[in-house]
């Protein structure tokens, strides 16, 4: 099955930014272009192929050269959002390492300090701060687990959506 994206606009120069100075085939997509095609492409199942209609209302078409190039830059720019989005990633989980390895580390001090504080009848502070110690040392864990447990999916699953709109089929029409 096929999700379809419809998108209308008045002119072709709507779909990419204005302020890009790149040639035509390498122009980013207008900031409002790119949220109405992922939110709409977020909206269709995963298993479904996704297919961009563009409806032109005032535009000339120069032929098939130019609704392929369309085409491939729309594809261009979701390829290059897929790159930089699994740099993101990348990115992210060498800043999980760094954090892990902070976070044991600093565990571990906490552990054998508390270890060392002396236990004595009657020395409440003492177990106070060998407690504190302990939850110190566990909360320095929280980022490095923050970001193996929740942080990564989002930034996967965002790049997958892009890898599916760089490979989905542009059709431009002209509306009448």
């Amino acid at each position: 099955m096929t999700g379809l994206i419809e998108l209308k606009l008045n002119d072709l120069n709507q779909l990419f930014n204005s302020m890009d100075p790149s040639p035509f085939h390498e122009r980013d997509l207008d900031r409002n272009a790119e949220e109405f095609i992922v939110s709409w492409a977020r909206e269709h199942p995963r298993q479904h192929d996704l297919k961009l209609v563009i409806h032109l209302a005032h535009a000339s078409l120069a032929g098939a050269d130019a609704r392929e190039r369309v085409a491939d830059s729309v594809a261009h720019y979701f390829e290059y959002q897929a790159e930089l989005t699994l740099r993101e990633f990348k990115r992210l989980m060498r800043e999980g390492r760094a954090a892990l390895v902070v976070g044991i580390l600093f565990l571990i001090a906490c552990q054998v300090t508390a270890h060392v504080i002396p236990s004595s009848p009657g020395t409440q502070w003492q177990e106070f701060l060998r407690e504190g110690l302990a939850i110190v040392g566990w909360v320095a864990m929280w980022r490095p687990l923050e970001i193996y447990l929740y942080r990564w999916w989002p930034i996967l699953s965002l790049r997958n959506l892009y890898r599916r709109l760089a490979s989905m089929p542009v059709e431009v029409l002209r509306s009448e």
